[in-house]
């Protein structure tokens, strides 16, 4: 079967103006925490990564290696977590934001981190930074 080709067909008042990706809802236990019950007893965070790219860094193809790479991001971020000791979510946001933020074709950035088994009450409570 041939791709339909739609060349001419897309209004220009439709085309594509950002490009983005998303790593949302990732799970993972992180040493995070000051109090004395938290210290050296991991608990689930919740990281979600939107990361903004600019036309040449987003693929227009089918090609995976124009793609972003969803498992080196997932990698990176356990990498820069994962063996270390954290007392606030600022620091652990941060961290990620900088690591992502640091890399070719990022024109925006949205990373948010979340500690969901905190409050009985509440579904989580967390921190978020943004470029804009």
């Amino acid at each position: 079967m041939h791709p339909v080709r739609l060349d001419g067909l897309v209004p220009d008042t439709l085309r594509a103006r950002t490009r983005k990706i998303v790593l949302d809802d990732f799970d993972f236990p992180c040493d995070i925490g000051f109090h004395d019950f938290e210290i050296g007893t991991p608990q689930r965070l919740r990281v979600n990564v939107e990361v903004w790219l600019d036309a040449a860094h987003f693929p227009t193809g089918d090609d995976p290696a124009e793609a972003w790479d969803y498992d080196r991001l997932r990698t990176a971020i356990l990498g820069l977590t994962q063996g270390r000791r954290f007392n606030l979510q600022e620091t652990v946001a941060h961290a990620i934001y900088d690591l992502i933020a640091a890399r070719r074709g990022v024109t925006a950035l949205r990373i948010s981190t979340r500690k969901p088994d905190i409050y009985p009450d509440c579904a989580a409570v967390g921190v978020e930074l943004a470029s804009f």
